[in-house]
């Protein structure tokens, strides 16, 4: 019963999160395989594959409310943290919050290299540091995005798809084991190798997708 009410909620939320996403238009702003609605669903669904965390799956589907740093049209406002809160709950209106506020080009050099990360926040140029275990969940997060742009957007994979094959391998400690195979699946039939070097990022922080 408690495991039911536990999924039951979830689905709820799910659904009502949707609900937001429609009335806010994200089925109307165009992005590589449809509209950004159809990517968020995705991106959802991809996590619930990898069997990540629910909060995970669900920051998924909700990550590009705040607008993010490769994609800065967002569909709320921060003054308004509080109406998404409302309907998935802190913890998972946390992560959205903080993959939002990444400053990519401060912070993916450090993936898989520096342990602490300093996390710095692009709303407010805060910076702190982070174990990097506990960024588990966001490079889990940016695995999902960055596959199903590259999975959909043939000259994205061409163009990035190298930097996140390395990006991803540095940090594979990071990643669940589906996402590591997914990743190795979809960039390497996208023409690219593993020959990229450690640390070597430049290109992507800032123009990759939501």
């Amino acid at each position: 019963m408690i495991a039911y009410t536990q999924a039951a909620t979830i689905l709820d939320m799910h659904a009502n999160a949707l609900r937001l996403l429609r009335q806010l238009g994200a089925e109307t702003v165009p992005h590589p395989g449809g509209t950004l609605l159809n990517h968020l669903i995705r991106v959802n669904d991809r996590l619930v594959r990898w069997k990540a965390a629910p909060a995970t799956v669900t920051a998924g589907l909700c990550h590009a409310f705040y607008g993010t740093d490769g994609f800065p049209h967002g569909l709320l406002g921060l003054a308004e943290r509080d109406r998404l809160t409302e309907i998935i709950g802190p913890e998972a209106e946390d992560l959205v919050y903080r993959y939002c506020a990444c400053d990519r080009a401060h912070v993916y050099p450090q993936l898989g290299v520096a342990d602490p990360v300093e996390f710095r926040d692009r709303f407010t140029s805060q910076a702190a540091p982070v174990a990097a275990r506990d960024l588990a969940w966001f490079v889990e997060l940016t695995a999902a995005n960055e596959l199903d742009l590259a999975d959909h957007d043939p000259s994205f994979a061409a163009k990035y798809g190298s930097d996140l094959l390395a990006l991803f391998a540095r940090t594979r400690p990071l990643l669940s084991a589906a996402a590591w195979e997914d990743c190795q699946t979809i960039l390497r039939a996208s023409g690219v190798s593993i020959m990229g070097r450690p640390g070597r990022t430049t290109g992507i922080e800032e123009e990759t997708g939501p």
